[in-house]
């Protein structure tokens, strides 16, 4: 079989290669969508009740929504916010059964390469098929050629840890029983007596950490919820910029978390502690956590912790694929610097395609939140104009991928990666206002500290 006739072989059943697979069908290209969990959308299902910060007039991939419609499929009201429940039940799923075998589950990709050709052979290598290595659930292992390899795997399976220094803390491995890394879900009997009634820390500062602290505030003031105390742990201090956009964000369900997080605290459900590194999780002698900092700091003794410091990209299957890396957020080189979120929010990034997230390697590309690298600043219609633009790279159709069919929402920030420092932040004294002295505040509080934070401007020098 010749190259051309071979198909674009995709990582990921979930939104993004989902959309990828859509496209290359419009284009008459042959997708073969390799998913390790046991349905499509395995991700996304796993937060199935956390609810979106966009609408489905958002989610939903226009090639997509074209592929479903002969089967009577409507789009729910664009306006209304699905759940990651409603977005895999209503749209994920119905999409990858009209793809019918062009998806397949249970199928963990442990490799990718040049057939015949490791990353250092330059012969002929772009005259060679990708050969795609995968496991089966049930341990069959398999040899895939493709034409090209569009890689939306995610970054779902590895989340950051709490340490501050980007590496898992002292203890905090050996304290996993005690550790999620998920917003857990409240409504589940099992998941809402593990923390109700306890002392729980919160590491981030992204809208997962605003979600969990909204949750836990609620889980408070319920009935079977008394007792039920947050610890906010952020590693920068507490500026304008802390809770994002608030009603100035115009994705307003994504203002609406900071200030539900804002609201936890003033309400006396969290305290937040301020420029706090986690070094390691120690154990009181009743065998409750205490985290220790990087300055030898020991914080009152919690039950649970949650860590929602963000994702990185798993690559340890492309170690034979040519990648060019930006050497901070591990996201395509060309795309990293549209992308830092010491600089973007969600709606300043540019929309961009195939040309920024092209490698060395013709024809492989990371695209959907696993392009974005350690970046938290991701929106699911970014993930869709960069499949739409690839996808015609690899069709031939330049003038198509080049243009940009892509407005982004402006204002706020889309966390989750617990960045504090900016440049100099560490040479400012105890009054600087991105690096305050280390301090637990209670935002509700009239303190000096309080005041100034609540009338600082969104974005001010902290930056989003």
């Amino acid at each position: 079989m010749s190259i051309p006739q071979l198909p674009v072989v995709v990582i990921g059943a979930g939104p993004t290669g989902l959309a990828a697979a859509a496209h290359l069908v419009a284009r008459g290209i042959e997708p073969l969508v390799l998913e390790a969990g046991a349905r499509a959308g395995a991700a996304v299902r796993e937060w199935s009740h956390v609810r979106l910060f966009s609408t489905w007039g958002e989610v939903v991939d226009p090639a997509a929504e074209k592929l479903l419609a002969p089967t009577g499929w409507t789009r729910p009201d664009p306006g209304t916010y699905p759940s990651g429940g409603d977005w895999a039940e209503r749209y994920l799923q119905p999409l990858a059964d009209v793809l019918g075998d062009r998806v397949r589950t249970g199928v963990t990709v442990t490799g990718v390469s040049r057939a015949g050709r490791d990353r250092v052979v330059d012969a002929d290598r772009e005259a060679q098929p990708f050969v795609v290595h995968a496991a089966h659930a049930g341990g069959r292992e398999e040899r895939i050629l493709a034409r090209a390899v569009i890689d939306a795997s995610g970054t779902w399976t590895t989340p950051s840890p709490a340490g501050g220094s980007g590496l898992p803390a002292l203890g905090e491995k050996a304290a996993a029983d005690r550790i999620t890394y998920r917003v857990p879900d409240l409504k589940d009997p099992a998941v809402r007596a593990r923390y109700a009634g306890r002392r729980t820390a919160v590491i981030g500062s992204g809208a997962s950490a605003f979600t969990a602290l909204a949750y836990l505030a609620e889980l408070a003031e319920s009935g079977d919820g008394g007792g039920t105390h947050a610890v906010w742990i952020l590693r920068r201090g507490i500026s304008g910029s802390t809770f994002g956009g608030g009603t100035a964000d115009q994705l307003p369900a994504r203002g609406a978390l900071g200030l539900a997080a804002k609201a936890a605290v003033d309400d006396g459900h969290a305290d937040a502690v301020t420029g706090f590194r986690t070094e390691e999780f120690a154990r009181d002698d009743d065998g409750r956590l205490v985290l220790v900092g990087e300055d030898g700091r020991r914080l009152e003794p919690v039950d649970e912790v949650i860590v929602l410091t963000g994702f990185r990209p798993d690559l340890s299957f492309l170690s034979e694929i040519r990648l060019n890396l930006d050497e901070r957020l591990q996201a395509p080189a060309d795309l990293a610097p549209l992308i830092d979120p010491n600089q973007h929010s969600c709606g300043t990034v540019y929309p961009h395609g195939h040309r920024e997230l092209a490698h060395p390697e013709r024809d492989f590309y990371l695209t959907g939140m696993k392009s974005y690298g350690r970046a938290p600043t991701f929106l699911a219609m970014t993930g869709y104009e960069q499949v739409r633009s690839v996808v015609a790279a690899i069709a031939g159709d330049l003038d198509a991928a080049d243009r940009v069919e892509l407005t982004l929402p402006e204002t706020g920030v889309c966390g989750g990666a617990g960045l504090f420092d900016t440049p100099g932040a560490e040479q400012a004294d105890g009054g600087g206002c991105c690096a305050p002295a280390p301090q637990l505040v209670q935002l509700g509080a009239p303190t000096a500290a309080g005041a100034a934070a609540d009338e600082a401007p969104a974005g001010g020098c902290c930056g989003s």
